[in-house]
């Protein structure tokens, strides 16, 4: 179990306490945090991973995930606590993903939410896990409205204007596969371990970017949308060519893959940037990167870079909360309720939940709605 603790001692009675829980994927977490909006602490926050449990899959199983949350949370709930040196009745708010995600992990987490909430008599907030990754950099460096992310995760990738709270547009994103995909099954592919995103990143450190000359889609087009499923389509024939692999072989397809993703991004950030520009009507100050690729330090390199050419900021949550974690949940939650949103508690779990509903649907149009 991994614990993050950055405040252990409780803040002024006048700031709320804000539980949040994280189930909608393969980490069973919660955390406290504390504050207002903008200026906010991360009072205790506990991850449970189940790595060892996905690992023999390549990936993670649905129903497993559901069975170990279940058998979890309360274990995990108790520890950020106990963490946190407070106990329930402290809390003014719970919080707990609500899509998108795995529906069974999801349903685990907000019905328990709502439970403590309701045994309290406190808010339930249900959540949404894309607008918790991009509010993050509020509560890691306090960053002000408005600004451009690039959301970057396992079933993600699109750059996003965010306005405000429920104020957010999308500029572009995936028109098929997530960053996050492409290099889990990348890894697959070349038999690296699971997780695939930290395994790749790893083997490319010992490899030449330079010898596989690997497509990157879009990269022409304008606009900032895009596309993996070719670069994927191109790394599983680079490897069958290449068979049988040697060691060098797989860091040198990894090196050459990630470096594909990495001038896709440049690239692409570079044109998010110019549209935030003409969608908010002025030159966005930072560039966000969030979600667990932008833990990928090739590709945050290249986004600072795209950044910078767009005399922006660039800034990254630190590691652990580029990954899936309770504090964000926490947050998003403080930041809604303290700008006045009221917690809708008949929100139900949905396994898509779109950040900007607004937009047309690049991916999934059927009953379960649109992916992205």
């Amino acid at each position: 179990m991994n614990q993050e603790v950055e405040h252990r001692r409780p803040a002024a009675a006048a700031e709320p306490f804000v539980l949040g829980i994280e189930t909608s994927c393969d980490e069973c977490a919660a955390a406290v945090v504390t504050g207002v909006p903008g200026r906010a602490r991360i009072v205790s926050n506990v991850v449970l991973s189940q790595i060892d449990l996905h690992e023999a899959y390549g990936g993670v199983v649905p129903e497993i995930a559901a069975r170990a949350h279940g058998e979890t949370i309360d274990r995990v709930v108790g520890e950020a606590l106990d963490a946190a040196g407070v106990t329930l009745d402290a809390v003014d708010v719970v919080a707990a993903t609500a899509g998108p995600g795995l529906l069974g992990g999801l349903l685990v987490g907000a019905t328990f939410g709502k439970a403590l909430a309701r045994a309290k008599g406190v808010p339930f907030a249900a959540i949404n896990h894309l607008e918790a990754h991009v509010l993050t950099p509020r509560l890691t460096d306090g960053i002000s409205f408005p600004y451009c992310v690039a959301l970057l995760s396992g079933g993600h990738a699109q750059f996003v204007a965010v306005e405000g709270i429920d104020a957010y547009h999308r500029l572009g994103g995936t028109i098929d596969d997530a960053a996050g995909e492409a290099f889990d099954k990348t890894a697959k592919l070349l038999g690296l371990s699971y997780p695939g995103g930290p395994a790749v990143e790893v083997a490319a450190r010992s490899g030449d970017p330079a010898r596989f000359d690997f497509p990157t889609p879009l990269a022409n087009r304008p606009g900032c949308d895009l596309s993996f499923a070719g670069l994927k389509t191109a790394v599983r024939l680079a490897a069958e060519r290449a068979q049988p692999l040697t060691d060098q072989d797989i860091a040198d397809i990894c090196a050459s893959f990630q470096d594909a993703v990495a001038r896709l991004l440049e690239r692409k950030a570079g044109a998010a940037l110019a549209a935030f520009a003409e969608k908010v009507g002025a030159p966005a100050g930072h560039l966000v990167a969030v979600g667990g690729v932008a833990a990928n330090g090739v590709l945050r390199a290249a986004l600072t870079r795209a950044a910078e050419k767009a005399g922006a900021a660039f800034v990254a949550p630190p590691l652990p909360l580029c990954t899936d974690n309770g504090a964000m949940i926490a947050y998003a939650a403080l930041e809604r309720v303290g700008s006045g949103v009221a917690p809708d508690p008949s929100q139900r779990v949905r396994s898509r939940w779109p950040l900007d509903g607004d937009a047309a649907p690049l991916l999934g149009k059927g009953k379960r709605g649109a992916k992205g």
